[in-house]
């Protein structure tokens, strides 16, 4: 009942939901479940809901495509859900310079480590840019520690990777994939790269892709963003990201009492920006959106192999 109406901090793991405690109240005794809203909201805090006071801070024009694009994700993941079919939330994590510098959090430990007393870009290793893809059924996540710039060729090659080393095992009779992702970044929905890099894995691999962009402003629902992206924070919380192999091993060592696993590999290629594609190009999608919301609801389809360039 939850599932669909949670949201949190990618940080510091914080949850809220978008149901008063009487609505919840009301839907449990549709269940059978007799509860008052203050019990409700014990149970909430007892999960790790919390109360959330009003910021503006949200920019106007989402209007009222927000909600029904929420029910169109809702959806979708119960269709895929039902036939069994992967359903992943992909996004990229707050990008890291890599060496002695300052992380945020506290840690238990005899002595604190000391780090640089400035964050000069110019002292770093490198820039380290986490590409997530977690598997909303499975409770896995599998991270792609970019060592160059997070772009769309990246984005997309990061799920490939993961379709080849995860999912193709996992759901090995499936034909059809469903991406949850935010409408803007290496994943925007306008980015033409994107869809263009998604059309020759589903060419590749065989697959339908159906990707659900959350609308703008509502990042925070991502699913991967609370359940996968602040427990790696809260893993490395006060510790000096000293090298790649250092991020690789905190990533991979993230767990939780749901049975979050995590994978991470260090990705060493080295992405271009600036690539574009070709209104010609993008003529040869084999790509289908709904009447409504279309701009951020797609499917890709597979064509006959060799047809793109």
């Amino acid at each position: 009942m939850m599932e669909h109406e949670t949201a949190g901090d990618p940080i510091t793991g914080l949850k809220w939901t978008r149901r008063t405690t009487e609505k919840i109240a009301g839907y449990l005794q549709i269940l059978g479940i007799v509860v008052c809203s203050n019990t409700v909201a014990r149970l909430l805090r007892e999960l790790g809901y919390s109360l959330r006071v009003n910021q503006k801070k949200l920019s106007s024009g989402c209007g009222a495509d927000r909600d029904e694009q929420f029910s169109v994700i809702a959806e979708s993941r119960d269709h895929f859900d039902n036939r069994g079919d992967p359903v992943i939330s992909v996004d990229t994590k707050k990008k890291e310079m890599v060496g002695n510098f300052k992380n945020q959090g506290t840690a238990y430990s005899k002595q604190p480590d000391l780090v640089n007393d400035h964050d000069f870009r110019s002292q770093a290793k490198g820039i380290a840019v986490p590409y997530g893809v977690y598997d909303v059924g499975a409770n896995r996540g599998s991270v792609f520690i970019g060592t160059s710039s997070d772009t769309p060729e990246f984005a997309v090659a990061a799920i490939d990777k993961w379709w080849r080393l995860d999912g193709c095992k996992r759901y090995e009779r499936s034909r059809n994939l469903l991406i949850l992702a935010d409408c803007g970044g290496s994943n925007g929905y306008r980015c033409r790269v994107w869809k263009y890099e998604l059309q020759k894995v589903a060419d590749r691999r065989g697959l339908s892709i159906t990707v659900r962009h959350y609308p703008p402003g509502a990042s925070k629902w991502n699913p991967i963003e609370h359940r996968l992206f602040s427990e790696i924070s809260k893993n490395w919380a006060g510790r000096p990201l000293e090298n790649f192999a250092t991020i690789q091993n905190y990533i991979r060592t993230t767990t939780t009492k749901s049975g979050l696993r995590v994978k991470a590999y260090i990705e060493r290629k080295q992405y271009a920006k600036g690539v574009s594609v070709s209104p010609e190009q993008m003529n040869e999608l084999n790509i289908e959106s709904p009447a409504d919301l279309s701009q951020w609801n797609y499917t890709i389809t597979p064509r006959k192999m060799g047809s793109y360039s």
